[in-house]
């Protein structure tokens, strides 16, 4: 099973940055995944906010959040998400995903995604 599990959310003024950062189990990068970010306002549906192939070369932003965030992933289990020029409709919970892709492809799903963490709170204050 692939686990995911959050971290580096919290508070932060409107203009300020965070980076978030999603730990998987071995096995989520010892197989091939796409993974992604997502978030869910109180009252709002899930929205994707950013996700990255396997090998990082493909990569997905939101409307609301390109040229602001930026999501990566390094070889030592961890995804991270750089949110930077925060607005207070960034707040959220924000939502590590994983889904497994064919081998050695860089198929970016924006749906259907596996596995799922607990999320992280994002606040943005004016």
């Amino acid at each position: 099973q692939v686990q995911l599990v959050e971290s580096g959310g919290g508070l932060v003024q409107a203009g300020g940055s965070l980076r978030l950062s999603c730990a998987a189990s071995i096995r989520a990068f010892g197989g091939d995944y796409a993974m992604a970010w997502f978030r869910q306002a109180p009252g709002k549906e899930r929205e994707l906010v950013a996700a990255i192939s396997w090998s990082g070369v493909n990569t997905f932003y939101g409307d609301s959040v390109k040229g602001r965030f930026a999501i990566s992933r390094n070889n030592k289990n961890i995804l991270f998400l750089q949110m930077n020029n925060l607005k207070r409709e960034d707040t959220a919970i924000y939502v590590c995903a994983a889904v497994e892709v064919p081998t050695s492809s860089d198929y970016l799903p924006l749906l259907d995604y596996e596995f799922w963490g607990q999320g992280t709170q994002v606040t943005v204050s004016s």
